[in-house]
């Protein structure tokens, strides 16, 4: 799908690394797929699903992609300040978002959900977002 999924990544993880509220919470520990052994918090890069919406003009795509972060603090505190500042960073913050080859029309947090990690230590924010593309 010409590669509209892999430069949003890019992207949006050039504009987290950019926002204070984010590192100030995660540092720069905003990955594809951490490294093993890990430093909570972090933020890694969820799944994220390209669906054509060309146009007779236009190349386009709608993506859906979702950001996770991890902390292994007793509350949700962390993580729900986590999600906060993705969301604050992205949600319809188009022009902080610089894509090679795409022009980002619009990017939309729907919502973000914080759950308990299944091994019960910490909690994980899920932010779902989604993002209108087309070639440059």
């Amino acid at each position: 799908m010409n590669g509209f999924a892999l430069e949003l990544q890019k992207g949006v993880r050039a504009t987290l690394i950019a926002a204070s509220d984010v590192t100030d919470l995660v540092s720069t520990r905003i990955y594809d797929e951490p490294p093993t052994p890990v430093t909570y918090p972090f933020i890694r890069f969820g799944n994220i699903t390209p669906s054509a919406d060309d146009t007779d003009g236009s190349t386009g795509a709608d993506v859906s992609f979702e950001i996770e972060a991890f902390s292994q603090t007793t509350g949700r505190v962390e993580a729900t300040q986590i999600a906060e500042a993705v969301r604050a960073a992205l949600h319809r913050s188009e022009s902080s978002v610089s894509l090679t080859g795409f022009n980002l029309i619009e990017m939309r947090c729907e919502n973000y959900v914080v759950t308990r990690n299944a091994d019960e230590r910490g909690h994980r924010a899920s932010v779902i977002l989604t993002a209108m593309l087309e070639t440059a």
